[in-house]
């Protein structure tokens, strides 16, 4: 953990985009997406962090439905956008593909995921595929009441090293954790607790230098595009919605202004 005194003034997030995803950030100075399996409890910690201060509604061009809030804390404002519930980032179906571009094309200053304590082992999918296009992630581990009735036992420490993230438990149906789990929000959003994220590397040789080449042509027309190699890698899996954006210039929006974050 380190600090940056005057990072509570930088928010990283992509305002544009936002407006453009549909989100309202008026008045509002961090925003925060609420991501999670199904059934993990994350409508639970929705409704916990923003109360009555929410609305519900459709993401622009789509049939998912979008809810979204805000809460106030240590003087700021945020704005908290719950994600559909999904079980990965691939873009295989529009709740993937919602869920996936908001984080990638919105940049949310924190990406609180909320997953079952008591299924960890099937939750952290998701968890190593939004580690690997933010480095503003904190893990929601939530149910820890199921968990302690059931005799499973977790080493919330160890997760935090190993995942190079802040994990938090809670049992958001009693409300426990949640007074920590908005600090936390708080630290990772003005930057007093820097991530350092796990990231997977097990790519083959030939793989590597296709992501190295092709990532580097990316760099040279979109000079700043933050996770090059990441984009490169769903170009070169075919990934429609990454093509698409690259085709109609959408792509180019992810370039970093001085006052963002390079992830």
């Amino acid at each position: 953990m380190s600090s940056q005194p005057n990072c509570e003034k930088c928010p990283v997030h992509h305002k544009d985009n936002l407006v453009r995803l549909g989100i309202n950030m008026e008045k509002m100075d961090y925003v925060v997406a609420l991501a999670g399996n199904p059934n993990t409890g994350k409508s639970t910690v929705f409704n916990n962090l923003t109360g009555l201060r929410q609305h519900t509604g459709n993401w622009p061009g789509k049939t998912v439905g979008r809810a979204e809030g805000a809460f106030s804390y240590d003087d700021k404002r945020y704005k908290i956008v719950d994600l559909p519930g999904t079980y990965s980032l691939l873009s295989t179906s529009t709740d993937e593909e919602v869920a996936r571009n908001f984080i990638l094309f919105g940049r949310p200053d924190v990406t609180v995921i909320v997953a079952d304590a008591t299924r960890l082992e099937r939750n952290l999918n998701l968890v190593l595929q939004i580690l690997e296009i933010t480095n503003r992630a904190i893990l929601c581990l939530n149910l820890m009441d199921e968990a302690k009735r059931n005799h499973v036992e977790i080493d919330v420490r160890a997760l935090s090293r190993e995942l190079g993230i802040p994990v938090v438990p809670t049992s958001a149906r009693k409300r426990e954790g949640m007074s920590e789990l908005v600090k936390m929000i708080s630290e990772v959003a003005s930057g007093q607790y820097v991530c350092k994220p796990h990231r997977t590397r097990n790519h083959s040789p030939q793989l590597k230098r296709a992501i190295t080449k092709l990532s580097k042509k990316l760099l040279d027309t979109y000079p700043g595009l933050p996770n090059a190699d990441w984009v490169a890698l769903r170009l070169l899996e075919g990934d429609q919605s990454i093509i698409e954006a690259l085709h109609n210039g959408s792509l180019g929006e992810l370039v970093e202004n001085e006052t963002q974050i390079e992830v």
